[in-house]
């Protein structure tokens, strides 16, 4: 049964840091890349994060360059998003996926002073 759980989020102020968890179940964790992607109230779906089976190659949607890093572990089935110097427009429920429907609850990041 393929799962991934997505954890971490919550409240925090402008300017605050939170790392996102993605625990990963189900399939051959390895052999799959991996995207973070959000989805703001009232918004569609955004591209935020991707990172490759190795972890060798990362990408990320420009608004958060430099502020959000990709990473995971093979040995552990994780996929982590570090997130520093949060901004409002940061505030939405996030997700994790290897490319398939999106069928996991996320977690929530709301960013408010």
């Amino acid at each position: 049964q393929v799962q991934l759980v997505e954890s971490g989020g919550g409240l925090v102020r402008p300017g605050d840091s939170l790392t996102l968890s993605c625990a990963v179940s189900g399939f051959t964790f390895n052999t799959y890349d991996f995207t973070w992607v959000r989805q703001a109230p009232g918004k569609g779906l955004e591209w935020v994060s991707y990172i490759n089976k190795h972890g060798t190659n990362t990408q990320y949607v420009e608004s958060v360059k430099g502020r959000f890093t990709i990473s995971r572990d093979n040995a552990k089935n994780m996929v982590w998003l570090q997130m520093t110097n949060l901004e409002p427009e940061d505030t939405a429920m996030y997700y994790c996926t290897n490319g398939g429907t999106i069928e996991s609850q996320g977690t929530q990041v709301t960013v408010s002073s």
